[in-house]
């Protein structure tokens, strides 16, 4: 995996530091939004993060929260920007775009100006190392074929790189390395997380490790094509939390979405928040684990969600 050489900061290892409870958020596109109501239950509890990682919607969503103090008003104030999204603030369709790409003469369908102004609206500061609490947002590097993971650098440039659909929005150039959404490798990057030193790492995804099936076909073909990045992005997280578990703590929050929105839905986050939320509580009040102590060994792997009877904990 090839990374960003510049780890400047409390992330970068001990000798700054070295950060012991780590908040990871999945991408997802409109699924997003149920991050803010994990992120209340979280905070609400005392559960802080040392280090933010983020890719896809959750690189705009730990970009937010990394200049933000971890109280319930930040995890609200988060909550009521989503609520209040519509897909055209993020992904506006114009004809002319649309055609130069399907026409082979852009490499997008959508121009990225309205994920910069929203970007530019909410997140309070400028470059990737002034952020209050440590944050890293994963990309993924198209010539090269791997994740590149940011630190230091224009917030806004990170962030639009970090959620970069390919072919939808353009590609971010950055230091001679072509960027896109990062969730195209790796949707829940909590391997960053390992490898920057967190012992305890908190999973906020968008899809439940385990999901597979749908309770009805597909409408569209958007959906389907949706349906078979999940069911990829799902394996991966899978994967990732056999292989991680030892050297960390890994606490998976559920992910509800017992309607089964799909993340191209952007007309439903009130309901998304809600059910996470509750959910999250739920989750974390029937087993929170406890302090880390020095020296101690943390547990492998606690899913806070209904995957906690599917054989993958210990």
């Amino acid at each position: 995996m090839s990374t960003s050489t510049s780890m400047a900061g409390p992330a970068a290892g001990s000798a700054a530091g070295e950060p012991r409870t780590a908040f990871v958020l999945a991408g997802g596109a409109a699924l997003g939004a149920m991050q803010a109501g994990m992120v209340h239950a979280l905070y609400e509890r005392g559960i802080a993060p040392d280090l933010l990682i983020g890719t896809s919607a959750g690189a705009l969503n730990a970009a937010f929260l990394a200049s933000r103090p971890a109280t319930v008003a930040t995890a609200q104030e988060l909550a009521a920007i989503w609520r209040g999204l519509r897909r055209s603030d993020i992904l506006p369709l114009r004809p002319a775009t649309l055609i130069g790409g399907l026409a082979g003469r852009r490499d997008h369908l959508i121009p990225d100006r309205a994920l910069r102004r929203l970007a530019a609206r909410h997140l309070q500061f400028e470059r990737l190392e002034q952020a209050a609490i440590p944050l890293i947002l994963v990309a993924f590097d198209l010539l090269t074929g791997t994740e590149a993971r940011l630190s230091d650098g224009p917030l806004a440039d990170a962030v639009l790189a970090a959620a970069a659909i390919p072919g939808v929005l353009p590609p971010v150039r950055w230091r001679g390395r072509l960027l896109v959404d990062g969730g195209i490798a790796d949707n829940t990057p909590l391997s960053h997380a390992v490898a920057l030193g967190a012992r305890r790492i908190y999973v906020l995804p968008t899809q439940n490790p385990g999901d597979r099936g749908l309770p009805r076909p597909p409408r569209g073909a958007l959906a389907a094509a949706v349906h078979a990045v999940t069911v990829l992005t799902n394996a991966r997280l899978q994967d990732d939390l056999a292989c991680h578990a030892s050297p960390a703590e890994l606490i998976v929050l559920p992910a509800a979405n017992p309607r089964h929105i799909p993340p191209t839905d952007f007309g439903h986050a009130d309901q998304l928040i809600r059910w996470a939320l509750t959910a999250a509580r739920t989750a974390l009040a029937a087993g929170t684990p406890g302090p880390l102590a020095a020296g101690t060994a943390p547990a492998r792997l606690w899913l806070a969600g209904p995957d906690a009877e599917a054989g993958l904990h210990d």
